[in-house]
C-alpha cells in the first residue's frame, strides 16, 4: 500500500533513509559520505523545503519511502530509499509509479554518478541521463546542493522533459 507520509512517520522514514543509504557507504567520495547519511534536522529541512514524502507500507510498516517535490517549472523525485531487506522486490517502481502519476510536470531525479544501481532503476522506468553540462544548469537551477555534489551527480529526465527540451 502506498500512502501519504505524516509527522508521525519522521522517525521511521529516518530509520529507513540511513538504513538504506548504506550502499552509498564507499561508493560515492568519501568527502560526501557521513552517519548518519541524513539527520533528523536535514530530513526536517527538507520537508519544510517542500519535499513531501510518500511511504509503501507492507504488513503495517513502512518499507520504502520517496518524496516529491515541485520546484519552479518541474517536480523533483527526492529521496528514494527502501530499507536493505526489502530492496529488489519493486518496492521503489510501485513508489515511482505512484509518484509520477501525482504530476504532469516534465520530472528530474539527482543522483550520485557512482550509484549506478540507482542510474539503471531510473532508466528501467524511462528516465534519461541528461548531458553533463546540462545536468550541472539543471543541478543548479533546482536543487540546493554543494558544488561538490553537483561535480559528483548525475540528472535523469522523464520523456516530457526530453520532449520539452527537444522543443527548445
Amino acid at each position: 500500500m502506498i500512502r501519504k507520509c505524516e509527522n508521525t512517520d519522521i522517525e521511521t522514514i529516518y530509520s529507513i533513509v540511513n538504513d538504506a543509504a548504506e550502499a552509498y557507504n564507499r561508493v560515492i567520495p568519501q568527502d560526501r559520505w557521513k552517519m548518519p547519511y541524513m539527520s533528523k534536522d536535514e530530513l526536517q529541512h527538507e520537508i519544510d523545503q517542500g519535499v513531501e514524502f510518500w511511504g509503501c507500507k507492507e504488513h503495517g510498516e513502512l518499507i520504502g519511502v520517496m518524496g516529491i517535490q515541485d520546484v519552479q517549472d518541474v517536480t523533483l523525485i527526492r529521496h528514494s530509499y527502501v530499507r536493505t531487506a526489502k530492496q529488489n522486490q519493486g518496492v521503489g517502481g510501485k513508489l515511482l509509479s505512484e509518484l509520477r502519476k501525482k504530476t504532469t510536470r516534465p520530472t528530474l531525479v539527482g543522483t550520485w554518478a557512482d550509484a549506478v544501481w540507482a542510474i539503471r532503476f531510473y532508466e528501467k522506468h524511462g528516465f534519461r541521463l541528461v548531458t553533463p553540462k546540462e545536468k550541472d544548469r539543471l543541478l543548479k537551477k533546482y536543487w540546493s546542493i554543494p558544488e561538490r555534489q553537483i561535480e559528483t551527480s548525475v540528472v535523469l529526465a522523464d520523456q516530457r522533459w526530453l520532449d520539452l527540451s527537444e522543443s527548445n
